[in-house]
């Protein structure tokens, strides 16, 4: 029998190759989890402010209507965060209020003049971020 016959087993290269494989694989999957980490951070922050807002928007919206139109009067503009905003800090939600122009009878296309009565424009935004609701709220 000839010694390659005999042969048992793995060489110490043959070892060694499988391991630097290995290495190298794992560096694409590695950077696979830190990305998949990272995306589920990023999606748990938005979750928590997309709920954040709409818990505000449905306690705005379940107001006295006369309350809703004291308050969008006392801030005079669709653009003045409203007395139903939360104080300054992270993460702060910030409600706007006005009366609002539904039937656009002074014909100039602007919601916020020629205002109905019976009708408020709701806005709930997170402060700093793109996340928003908006609804209408009626007598």
């Amino acid at each position: 029998m000839s010694t390659r016959a005999r042969q048992a087993g793995i060489s110490y290269v043959e070892a060694l190759l499988a391991v630097v494989v290995l290495a190298v694989g794992m560096v694409p999957a590695l950077d696979a989890l830190q990305t998949a980490f990272t995306s589920a951070t990023i999606t748990e922050e938005l979750l928590s402010g997309q709920q954040q807002i709409a818990s505000r928007m449905e306690e705005v919206a379940a107001e006295p209507f006369s309350n809703l139109d004291d308050a969008a009067l006392a801030a005079g503009s669709e653009t003045v965060a409203s007395s139903y905003s939360a104080p300054a800090g992270p993460d702060r939600v910030v409600v706007f209020l006005s009366r609002y122009d539904g039937d656009n009878a002074d014909a100039d296309d602007n919601p916020f003049t020629g205002t109905d009565e019976g009708l408020i424009w709701v806005r709930v935004s997170m402060e700093n971020t793109v996340h928003e609701l908006t609804t209408l709220v009626s007598q």
